[in-house]
C-alpha cells in the first residue's frame, strides 16, 4: 500500500470525532473600538505507530455570516493570503495550534455580523466550522454607569476607585471624566482618589470622547470630615467669630470717639465766638 493510501487509511479508522471549535459569547462594541473574539480549537487525532496523534493544521480561516466558510466565500482573514490585505482591520492573535482568537480594531456598521472560523489540513481530510459563530453587534453610542469600589460613607484620608462602564466594549476609546460638570485629566476607564479629601465631594460623570450619547447618570460622592479635620474647622471658625467682634467693637468706638471730638470741637468753636464778640467795644454814635 502506498504511504498517501496508508495515511488516509489511519484517519478514517481514527474518526473525526474529536475536533471542536469554542467561541466567546456574543460580542458588543461601540463603533471607534476594538473587540477580541476569543476562541479556541482543537484538531482531529490520527493513530500513527500506535498512538494518537493531532492532525496538523495548516490553514486558518474566519468568514462572516457563512455556515462553513467553504468554497469562493470572502474571508476577513485567512492566513494563506500575504498579510491579508483586504480587511487589515482584522487581526489573527491565535495560530495553527489550538488558539484561533480574533481581533477587530476601529469597529464599523459593515463588522456587525456572525462570524465563523474554519480550520484545514494539508489533505482536507479533517476540516471542520462550529456553525454555531459568535455574533458581533456595533452600536454608536450606548449610555455608561459608574460603579464604586468602596460602599456607604467615605472619609478623608480613605481611598476609592470609580470604574465607567457599559455592556458594550469600548475598547482603545478615550473617556472623559468629570466632577460637578468640570473635566478632570484622567482619561482611563478607571478614575482612583486617594487619598481622600473634602473637595473630591460631587457630582461625577464620565463620557467617551467624540461619541454621542454615552454620558453615565452622576454618581454622587460625599467625603466626610475626620475628626481632625472638623476640629480645625471648629476653631477656625471661633476664630473667625472672635476676629469679627473685636473689630466690631474696635468700629464702634472709633465712632465714639470721632463723635466725641465733633463735640468738643463745636463747644470750643462756640465759646472762641463768644469771647470774641464780647472783646468788641461798644459803637459810639457822636452827635451832631
Amino acid at each position: 500500500m502506498e504511504p498517501k493510501s496508508s495515511w488516509c487509511f489511519m484517519f478514517l479508522l481514527a474518526g473525526a470525532v474529536s475536533q471542536r471549535v469554542i467561541y466567546s459569547d456574543p460580542v458588543c462594541g461601540v463603533r471607534g473600538s476594538t473587540v477580541t473574539l476569543l476562541c479556541t480549537f482543537t484538531p482531529d487525532t490520527v493513530t500513527q505507530g500506535g498512538r494518537e496523534v493531532l492532525v496538523e493544521i495548516i490553514r486558518v480561516i474566519w468568514c462572516q455570516n457563512h455556515p462553513i466558510c467553504q468554497g469562493v466565500t470572502p474571508t476577513v482573514y485567512d492566513n494563506k493570503i500575504q498579510n491579508n490585505p483586504n480587511n487589515p482591520r482584522y487581526r489573527y492573535l491565535g495560530d495553527t495550534k489550538g488558539n484561533c482568537t480574533l481581533q477587530i480594531s476601529g469597529l464599523k456598521e459593515e463588522d456587525e455580523a456572525t462570524l465563523r472560523f474554519r480550520m484545514e489540513d494539508e489533505k482536507k481530510l479533517s476540516v471542520y466550522t462550529n456553525t454555531t459563530g459568535v455574533r458581533v453587534t456595533v452600536v454608536d453610542g450606548t449610555q455608561m454607569k459608574i460603579l464604586s469600589s468602596r460602599d456607604g460613607e467615605l472619609e478623608r484620608g480613605e481611598a476609592v476607585t470609580l470604574t465607567c462602564t457599559t455592556e458594550c466594549t469600548f475598547h482603545q476609546l478615550e473617556v472623559t471624566w468629570f466632577r460637578d460638570g468640570h473635566a478632570l485629566p484622567d482619561t482611563g476607564p478607571s478614575l482612583h482618589l486617594s487619598p481622600l479629601k473634602a473637595e473630591d465631594s460631587g457630582n461625577y460623570t464620565c463620557d467617551l470622547k467624540n461619541t454621542v450619547g454615552t454620558i453615565s447618570h452622576p454618581f454622587s460622592l460625599n467625603v466626610e470630615a475626620g475628626e481632625e479635620e472638623q476640629s480645625t474647622s471648629t476653631e477656625q471658625s471661633t476664630s473667625t467669630g472672635g476676629v469679627d467682634t473685636l473689630l466690631a467693637v474696635r468700629l464702634l468706638l472709633f465712632s465714639l470717639h470721632t463723635v466725641l471730638i465733633i463735640i468738643v470741637a463745636s463747644i470750643v468753636i462756640r465759646r472762641t465766638c463768644v469771647c470774641k464778640k464780647a472783646e468788641q467795644p461798644p459803637d459810639v454814635t457822636e452827635e451832631l
